[in-house]
């Protein structure tokens, strides 16, 4: 259908009708989707009536191919005009194959493997039905108690963008219409949803224009750039509104600004939240402020339906408002093919085919292997053949190693550690021992714990958080392991065997009384249904480590928030300035995180040269050409993730002590030398100034390059006007 069809469809459509293509309802609405009891009961909860869900414009949360067809077909059947519906669904690390976290995605730096694991999600969420996701979620986030830091691809806004850009393209391919296993990707929480105070979900976020243009808007910016077709808001304020409420965020900045002209969709109860928030009296000026700030689908609340129709009778709210929302949606509808194909990739025979395939899990698996980033290796790791092996605690043989929003996923299917380690090393080489729960353990698990330590040569921990202790509402102010694993690690660490700790886990951690007592940790994060084969490599060495963290780790909970490009002061702490109290410091603490942004080390060692700029200063106009070699001097080929950072001297605004702005993935054989060369141009120098204005300032900038953003040689040059 073209434009001007959809127009006239929407000129046939009475009030009310129009008004239903603006909820997004759940699947136990639908007919054919649950039973007729699941149904009853919500409907006359929210006063939804069976016409409103004739009449509505997508469905949320429900999957599979054949239920997907028998609820279109319903629909179809009873919507006056014969529109069909959108399936959206939360599609963020994978379908059926789960796929590492988001968090540890970020720590491949590897946004082609990136790119592929979103098209593979597209896949096996098409066929089943869906059409939509909700994803990607690219939230700068500096605050680990944030239970959704997992989510997002960490706390640089460089390489958020570029991942941004990575899922957009693996979710959507190049042509929604023709490519009917490619789904539309929804760009979350617009905005600045990461900069919750005190790292507490639903809360407020109070940020300077400045601060959010700079840090926390470029990611939003880069899907958008790419094609992302929705986007939806954020569950907090900025400036005192909430977002689902901001005109001056949604229609100044998104529709003006940005030229935004897709779907905007609130999350979750999120318009009928603008009451408690305080911006609004009851659902009718719920309604009001949501409808004028832009917002197109209102999520599984009903202000739109109960209140629109008479605010537009009545004047308050011009039908024009909600006219645009409409042929927003129904333009996506036409862009995905659905008025053509209304089941457009759904199909149960290609759903058995694709979904989970070995082809599928080959590739999670090695995503899970370049997300695992090696925190500590004093030389137990990686584990010699003939070691006697003891793998004890919560995680050893726990399936619960997919992570938050898996909800497709399985746990039966995910590949356990013990199972992965037993089958590399071979019979009777493994004992396992549980040590503990992963809040709590008895004397008799700490007993078979310490039994099977003591007959091992090497031990290896698998520990960390259960997949509720993170993602949405899994916000905590005690970042540290439960106590039951930390009293476990310190049984263990007495023994003074060679011990390697594995972490499954959802956020950085304080891992004091872990990183401090053992010889080795491996960060896994949730790495999803290969997880377990691809750990187990990492320990026996099959595969080299080489992710790098794109969130740092603090030493404790009292620094939060730490992260590597934060400001100067006019009194920073500098290296001599151990006995000087007036300095911005911490008494009981150092300043800097215990892992910085970007560290993560290797079964092999790499020895850099010096820091070569092709010249000391860079024209306006002209590019500068910064490089330096790098030889692998270890006994085994490995990956250097080569960063390159800058820093303005002096700006009209105060510019972060560091900022990343490129880095070369290296792959070199032992002996090999490689050369990572970095290309600078005035336009990657630019930032916000006081009145908002994006440009560069002539000047010295330091240049910094090497293997973390606190581990690097430094040169500098200047920017001149010619």
């Amino acid at each position: 259908m073209d434009n001007q069809q959809l127009l006239g469809l929407i000129d046939k459509m009475t009030l009310e009708e129009k008004i239903a293509q603006l909820v997004q309802l759940a699947a136990p609405f639908y007919e054919g989707a649950d039973d007729e009891g699941q149904i009853t009961g919500p409907m006359q909860a929210m006063g939804i009536t069976d016409s409103m869900v004739a009449s509505s414009g997508s469905i949320l949360g429900y999957a599979g191919a054949a239920g997907a067809i028998a609820v279109q077909e319903a629909h179809l059947a009873k919507n006056p005009h014969g529109i069909p519906l959108l399936f959206m669904a939360d599609i963020v690390h994978g379908f059926k194959t789960i796929f590492p976290v988001p968090l540890a995605i970020g720590c491949s730096w590897d946004t082609e493997l990136a790119e592929r694991s979103a098209e593979i999600a597209a896949r096996e969420a098409a066929v089943s039905g869906i059409h939509v996701t909700f994803a990607p979620m690219v939230d700068l986030v500096r605050d680990p108690r944030w239970g959704r830091v997992m989510e997002s691809t960490g706390e640089d806004p460089y390489l958020n963008s570029l991942f941004a850009r990575a899922f957009v393209r693996g979710l959507q391919g190049d042509d929604l219409q023709a490519e009917a296993e490619r789904v539309a990707a929804c760009v979350k929480h617009f905005a600045a949803y990461g900069a919750s105070e005190a790292g507490r979900d639903y809360n407020t976020v109070d940020l300077s224009e400045r601060q959010l243009r700079e840090y926390y808007l470029p990611a939003y910016k880069a899907a958008l750039d790419e094609g992302c077709e929705m986007v939806m808001t954020s569950f907090n304020t900025i400036d005192g509104i909430p977002a689902s409420a901001n005109e001056k965020l949604m229609r100044d900045l998104l529709r003006e600004e940005w030229k935004f002209d897709g779907v905007l969709i609130s999350d979750w109860g999120a318009v009928k939240e603008l009451i408690p928030h305080g911006v609004a009296e009851d659902e009718r000026e719920a309604a009001y402020r949501a409808i004028r700030a832009g917002v197109d689908i209102e999520m599984m609340t009903a202000c739109y339906v109960h209140e629109l129709p008479e605010l537009v009778r009545g004047g308050q709210v011009d039908e024009a408002l909600v006219d645009e929302s409409v042929l927003r949606i129904l333009q996506l509808k036409n862009k995905l093919g659905l008025f053509e194909r209304p089941h457009r990739g759904a199909n149960p025979e290609r759903e058995a085919e694709v979904v989970f395939s070995r082809e599928h899990r080959e590739a999670a698996y090695e995503l899970a292997t370049k997300s695992t980033v090696l925190l500590k290796n004093d030389g137990v790791l990686p584990i010699r053949p003939e070691a006697k092996v003891a793998l004890i605690g919560p995680f050893a043989n726990s399936g619960d190693i997919l992570g938050p929003w898996s909800w497709s996923g399985s746990t039966e299917d995910a590949v356990r550690l013990d199972g992965a380690l037993a089958e590399r090393l071979g019979a009777g080489n493994l004992i396992v021992a549980e040590g503990c729960g992963i809040e709590s353990g008895t004397e008799q698990q700490l007993r078979e714990a310490l039994e099977a330590a003591v007959q091992a040569d090497v031990i290896v921990l698998a520990l960390g958080e259960a997949s509720e202790m993170s993602g949405e509402a899994g916000c905590r102010t005690d970042i540290r392991l439960p106590q039951a694993q930390l009293e476990l690690v310190a049984l263990i660490a007495e023994l003074r065997k060679p011990t390697a700790a594995v972490l499954f886990n959802g956020r950085p951690l304080d891992l004091h009384g872990v990183y401090d007592k053992l010889g080795a940790v491996v960060e896994a994060w949730f790495p999803g249904s290969e997880g377990g084969a691809a750990v187990a490599d990492i320990l026996i060495g099959a595969v080299n480590p080489s992710a790098r963290l794109s969130m740092s780790f603090p030493h404790s909970v009292g620094q939060v928030p730490v992260y590597y490009n934060h400001f100067n002061t006019g009194r920073p702490l500098g290296a001599d300035d151990a006995q000087v109290r007036y300095v911005s410091q911490y008494l009981d603490a150092p300043n800097d995180p215990l892992l910085p942004f970007g560290f993560g080390l290797s079964y092999t060692t790499f020895e850099y040269g010096s820091l070569k700029l092709s010249s000391d200063k860079l024209p306006g106009d002209s590019r500068l050409t910064v490089s330096i070699d790098v030889t692998n001097t270890g006994e085994r080929a490995g990956t250097e993730t080569v960063q390159l950072y800058i820093r303005d001297i002096a700006g009209e605004v105060v510019r972060p002590v560091r900022e990343l702005k490129g880095f070369v993935k290296l792959d070199l054989a032992p002996g090999e030398v490689g050369t990572a060369v970095f290309t600078l141009g005035e336009e990657q120098l630019r930032y916000h100034h006081a009145d908002l204005s994006f440009k560069s300032d002539p000047g010295r900038f330091d240049v910094f390059v090497g293997r973390s953003s606190l581990d690097t040689q430094q040169g500098s040059f200047v920017l001149t006007n010619a």
